[in-house]
């Protein structure tokens, strides 16, 4: 099965990470529903209702993963996943582009955000 055991401080960074992450999904879902509002939002990827939805369940599937699961691997796999976020956050926060019209300080706080993240699912992947 894919439930692990573990005791209960290592179990209470699995729940943290859990929660920490459908925090970051909250806040990923309503900015990309107030850039899709103000009409800031590119659809050449398909309409962005569907990829609010997609995003909601998958969040919700992660958090359900690391919460009650506990696998070290999902907590590992979101983990990998994570690193690839920083490359654009670092390039949108210190290398903004000229036609940008997101400002800085967004990559900044995003940066924050996914760093909070990153660290709170090592924490349970790695028992640190």
């Amino acid at each position: 099965m894919i439930k692990q055991s573990w005791n209960s401080e290592r179990a209470s960074k699995f729940k943290q990470a859990a929660f920490v992450y459908l925090y970051v999904a909250i806040l990923y879902e309503s900015t990309v529903y107030v850039m899709f509002e103000n009409q800031i939002l590119p659809d050449r990827l398909g309409p962005p209702v569907l990829w609010l939805i997609a995003g909601g369940v998958i969040a919700f599937l992660v958090f359900l993963g690391l919460y009650y699961w506990q696998n070290v691997w999902i907590a590992r796999s979101i983990w990998i996943m994570q690193a690839f976020r920083f490359p654009g956050l670092l390039a949108g926060a210190f290398f903004p582009q000229a036609e940008t019209v997101t400002p800085t300080t967004f990559y900044m706080a995003a940066l924050v955000v996914v760093s909070v993240n990153f660290w709170v699912l090592a924490r349970a992947s790695w028992d640190l």
